[in-house]
């Protein structure tokens, strides 16, 4: 488990609100909130896994509610870098992805989604983490693998035509779907979307694929392989989040 402390944050913002915000990072094992002075407050968030930390770190001077929010932690980003984390292999079970599992470009982009306003800077900071630790090329790799293999999409809507979840839309931006196009002429109907297929990425391709995940959450389904039932950390981060926006924020 790694701990964040997280300062400034307003005392008009509600404690649901600040573990919707962080959830996007990973599971969130505790959160304890403390009142401070001058009407804000603190928040200590302690993760499941130090990927989730080192990505809440990157969230420093990001807006959360009316404030600009201040995140630190007790390591370094550079020391969480070094701990192990999950495969991508091990992350794809039952068709789900962990968000901790995830690059940080896509993370990012699902803030973004939601409305969240993250600035170029930390979204270069994510790309550059993504790209030192070979984060992106690995799970490029893991998710064509798996498609090949196990032909994604038939299984994903398989899944959802059992659970019921075929008409909620909502769903589509959090699928392993939703990392792929439709594509007629390959075997299992896809191909991998150009942002995780890219290696070396920009802000604007994470503001474009931010897009693309906000048109999943409003209910869009052009473009993608269909709705799943893939779930964020310990509970779905869906609309819920006190940003409501229906096209990502940028900067």
């Amino acid at each position: 488990m790694s701990t964040v402390h997280v300062e400034g944050i307003s005392s008009k913002t509600s404690e649901d609100e600040i573990k919707s915000f962080f959830s996007f990072c990973g599971k969130i094992q505790t959160l304890s909130v403390t009142p401070t002075d001058n009407d804000t407050q603190s928040a200590a968030v302690t993760f499941e896994k130090a990927a989730a930390a080192k990505t809440a770190l990157l969230l420093d001077n990001t807006q959360l509610g009316p404030n600009s929010v201040h995140v630190s932690a007790a390591k370094s980003i550079d020391e969480l870098a070094g701990e192990k984390a999950t495969s991508a292999e091990e992350a794809i079970k039952d068709h789900t992805i962990e968000q901790e599992d995830k690059p940080r470009g896509r993370i990012i982009a699902e803030y973004l989604a939601h409305g969240y306003v993250i600035s170029d800077k930390a979204i270069e900071r994510a790309l550059a983490l993504d790209q030192q630790h070979g984060i992106s090329n690995r799970f490029t790799s893991t998710l064509k693998n798996f498609d090949d293999r196990f032909q994604a999409t038939q299984k994903a809507q398989t899944v959802d035509t059992k659970l019921g979840l075929t008409e909620k839309a909502t769903w589509g931006w959090q699928s392993l779907n939703s990392y792929f196009n439709k594509a007629a002429e390959t075997p299992t109907g896809q191909k991998l979307r150009q942002f995780y297929d890219t290696g070396n990425k920009t802000v604007m391709d994470v503001h474009n694929e931010a897009r693309h995940l906000a048109d999943l959450k409003g209910g869009k389904q052009d473009g993608a392989a269909g709705p799943s039932s893939e779930k964020t950390g310990e509970e779905p981060v869906v609309a819920d989040t006190k940003a409501e926006a229906s096209a990502p924020a940028t900067t």
